[in-house]
């Protein structure tokens, strides 16, 4: 087993346990280490890995929100339980679109738009959105970067009340998130699709445009990654190993052992981190980082003579 190879895994599964749950694009992170950090490991194990380390983002959502998504336990009311059940409803209903849309254009749109250039318009085009939007959404004489005095300190979303300014937003809570918002943040994370869009950035750009505080929308983005990514996983996983009948060396078992492991430990701390940062800041920031990575991706390819 090559040391190296897992040295290599490491890095790349810190980048997807941060990426995938800050509104950054796991994508566009993703093209610049495969460039410096390039694994040994066939094309095939390498579209196979993409997809799979992100079993272990997923397995931190499950256990850093599992009584709050488990139906069943014992320490919940029959309220409670019910309102967990149509919690469950809701994300499953968010789901059908990004698996239809998924499921018929995935390898379309992977085959002509997976490239620096549509990457870094996506970056900086989403990250001009957020800026845009959490401006507009900002609390009159407030920064809209900054929410902080009694706002910060006034009690959780659950009364109604969203957490930039708690009332600027109609819906404040998940809980409180209606079936029709649901589809249409659904139909938002279809945008996801394209390259450099990000799964959580389009899901939680969606939510606010549609009247979700960044509490509620950042929790239903990290609830509609359960049944998106695990279900794409083991698509993936079935693909792989049942219709194309791939072989993994004993290194490309621990690349994807250690990759899985340090995914879910680090996307532990990146949704304990932005649920912590949301709650005084707005996703401006993440906005003008966007902005910057498109360009760094953008000039990387274009210096090198990489660019397509």
């Amino acid at each position: 087993m090559d040391f190296i190879e897992l040295l290599k895994a490491v890095v790349i599964g810190l980048v997807e346990g941060v990426t995938e749950w800050l509104p950054v694009s796991s994508t566009g992170h993703m093209i610049i280490v495969d460039d410096f950090i390039t694994l040994h490991v066939s094309e095939a194990f390498w579209s196979l890995f993409l997809v799979v380390i992100q079993l272990g983002a997923i397995l931190a959502v499950i256990i850093l929100y599992f009584r709050r998504l488990n139906p069943f336990s014992p320490r919940k009311s029959l309220v409670q339980r019910r309102t967990t059940l149509r919690l469950w409803a809701k994300v499953l209903v968010a789901c059908v679109p990004a698996a239809v849309i998924g499921l018929l254009f995935d390898d379309w749109f992977e085959e002509h738009f997976f490239n620096a250039f549509t990457v870094a318009v996506a970056l900086v085009a989403y990250g001009v959105a957020f800026i845009v939007i959490e401006r507009i959404k900002a609390p009159a004489g407030r920064s809209p970067a900054r929410v902080r005095g009694a706002h910060a300190r006034a009690p959780r979303a659950g009364a109604g009340a969203g957490v930039d300014g708690r009332g600027s937003d109609p819906v404040g809570d998940v809980d409180r998130l209606g079936f029709g918002r649901a589809l249409c943040v659904g139909l938002f994370q279809c945008l996801a699709i394209v390259p450099g869009t990000s799964r959580s950035g389009s899901t939680i750009l969606g939510g606010r445009i549609l009247g979700i505080s960044r509490e509620a929308a950042a929790e239903f983005s990290f609830f509609l990654a359960i049944p998106v990514m695990f279900g794409w996983s083991l698509l993936k996983l079935v693909r792989a190993f049942l219709l194309d009948q791939i072989v993994l060396t004993p290194t490309e078992w621990g690349v994807f052992a250690v990759g899985i492991i340090v995914a879910f430990a680090v996307s532990v701390v990146a949704i304990k981190f932005l649920m912590g940062y949301i709650r005084q800041h707005s996703f401006e920031a993440f906005g003008w980082y966007r902005i910057v990575l498109g360009a760094v991706v953008l000039g990387y390819f274009l210096i090198t003579g990489q660019f397509v």
